[in-house]
C-alpha cells in the first residue's frame, strides 16, 4: 500500500527526512514512531502530498504521489495531530461538506456520512455544533472526515493527543476495528498502545529509520541489559557483595523501603536470567525474601534504547 524510497526533505540547511526507506502492505497496522523533531510528521506530510519530497518517492496504491497526486490522495484518509475543524458548523453538515469536496455524489455523501457517523460514534452529537464538542469528539469528527471518502489508507497523526485514559481506550479499539478493513499508518508517542494495537513498528529518529519490525521482535533484540527487582529484609551492603559476585550480574543499587525492608534493582547481561541463581543466594544466607522478578521489557525501552541522544 506504502512504498517510500530514498526520501529526503531538506528545509534550506536543514535535512529533516534523510534518505529513508520503507513500505506498508495492505491491511496492516504500522506505528510510525520517533521523538519530538525526528522527522515523522514532516514523512507524513510528504506521504499525503501536502509537501514537496527533496528527492526519493512515495507510492501510494500503486501511484505515485508526486506525479499522480489526485490518485494517490484519493486512496489516503489524513488525520493531521491538531485536526483543523469548522466550529461553526454542526457535525453532521461539516461531513457532508468534507464528503462533497473530496468528489462524493449526494447519494454517496448520504450514504457515508451516516456511515462514519455510526462507526465513530457520533450519532448523540451529529447535530451539535462543533464549538461545543469535547476534545474526544472532535477527534472522532476528524477520524470520521478522514474516512467519509471511503479510503484505503488512513494516516492518523498522533490520534489520541489529548484526551483522558477512557477516550484513548475508546480511540484505540474503533482504531483496531478500523485496521479490520483499512491500512493504517500510526504516529503516537503513546507506546502502550502501539503495542496493543500495531503489528509492525518503525523508529525514527534525526530523520533516519532506526528500526522497524514487529514490537516482539524489536524487544527480544534488545541490547540493553535486563532487571530483577527484588525486595528482602537483611543487611544491604551483604546483600550487594553477595548478588554482585554472581556471573552476569553488572550492577546492583538498594533502597530502603520501611521497616528494615530493602528495595534492590539488579542489572544483568542481555538475554540473562539470574533469578534462580539469586533466590539461591537468598535461601542459602536465610534473608527474608517479599518479591522477585524479573522486569520484561517494552517497546518504551525500545524507543528509548534507539533515540537517546547519551
Amino acid at each position: 500500500m506504502i512504498e517510500v524510497r530514498e526520501l529526503t526533505k531538506r528545509f534550506s540547511r536543514h535535512t529533516a527526512v534523510d534518505n529513508i526507506s520503507f513500505s506498508v502492505g495492505k491491511g496492516e497496522i504500522v506505528g510510525f514512531l520517533g521523538p519530538n523533531g525526528a522527522g515523522k510528521t514532516t514523512t507524513m506530510r510528504m506521504l499525503t502530498g501536502y509537501l514537496p519530497a527533496t528527492s526519493g518517492s512515495v507510492e501510494i496504491g500503486g501511484h505515485d504521489v508526486f506525479r499522480e497526486s489526485v490518485q494517490a490522495r484519493r486512496k489516503i484518509g489524513y488525520m493531521p495531530e491538531n485536526v483543523p475543524l469548522y466550529e461553526d458548523m454542526r457535525v453532521r453538515e461539516y461531513l457532508k461538506f468534507r464528503a462533497h469536496l473530496k468528489g462524493l455524489s449526494t447519494s454517496e455523501t448520504r450514504r457515508r456520512v451516516g456511515e462514519v457517523i455510526a462507526t465513530c460514534g457520533l450519532d448523540s452529537v451529529r447535530r451539535k455544533m462543533i464549538k461545543v464538542l469535547s476534545k474526544g469528539y472532535r477527534q472522532r469528527v476528524g477520524l470520521a472526515d478522514a474516512l467519509v471518502h471511503s479510503p484505503d489508507l488512513l494516516i492518523l497523526d498522533e490520534p489520541t493527543n489529548g484526551l483522558d485514559p477512557n477516550q484513548i481506550r475508546q480511540i484505540r479499539e474503533l482504531i483496531k476495528r478500523l485496521g479490520e478493513s483499512h491500512t493504517i499508518l500510526l504516529s503516537t508517542h503513546i507506546l502502550s498502545e502501539v503495542e496493543m494495537t500495531c503489528g509492525r513498528v518503525i523508529i525514527i529518529d534525526g530523520g533516519k529509520v532506526r528500526a522497524q519490525d514487529s514490537p516482539e521482535s524489536l524487544v527480544d533484540g534488545m541490547r540493553t541489559a535486563g532487571k530483577v527487582l527484588i525486595e528482602l529484609k537483611a543487611d544491604p551492603e551483604v546483600v550487594q557483595g553477595a548478588i554482585n559476585r554472581l556471573d552476569h550480574v553488572k550492577r546492583v543499587t538498594q533502597e530502603a523501603t520501611g521497616d528494615g525492608w530493602f528495595a534492590f534493582e539488579v542489572l544483568v547481561d542481555s538475554g540473562t536470567d539470574a533469578r534462580e541463581r539469586i533466590h539461591e543466594v537468598i535461601a542459602q544466607n536465610g534473608w527474608s525474601l517479599r518479591s522477585l522478578h524479573r522486569r520484561v521489557a517494552t517497546l518504551e525501552d525500545v524507543f528509548v534504547e534507539l533515540t537517546r541522544q547519551d
